[in-house]
């Protein structure tokens, strides 16, 4: 084992940190869809703002790597933050769309209760 080899390094908890909030911000996000499908609009808001705010911690810890990098530090390439990047893009993509789909689920119930149908979702 080389010297190089028994260091860890400073990108692993901090793409631990990403993995976990992102994570985090996806559960709150299956949170409000299930909110939204049982109706419970209010309630899939506030989930989805759980939601934003956990992806929020997540891009300001990733952030806060790229404006060291952009500094001058140098991080070796890491395959487990390059995969904490790829898990926070990806769920803050889900995020968006989990907001258009609670959107989505608002039109359809405001149309069905203006026009007294009842609603199919």
């Amino acid at each position: 084992m080389t010297q190089k080899d028994t260091n860890e390094s400073p990108l692993i908890p901090v793409a631990m940190q990403i993995i976990i909030y992102a994570g985090n911000g996806r559960n709150k996000a299956l949170e409000a869809v299930q909110l939204a499908k049982n109706k419970q609009l209010a309630a899939a808001y506030q989930a989805l703002a759980s939601a934003k705010k956990e992806i929020t911690l997540a891009h300001q810890t990733q952030t806060e790597i790229i404006q060291n990098e952009a500094g001058g530090r140098h991080y070796e390439p890491s395959l487990l933050f390059t995969h904490a990047q790829d898990h926070l893009m990806t769920i803050a993509s889900e995020i968006s769309m989990t907001q258009n789909m609670i959107e989505l689920f608002e039109v359809v119930l405001t149309d069905a209760v203006s026009s007294n149908q009842p609603s199919s979702i």
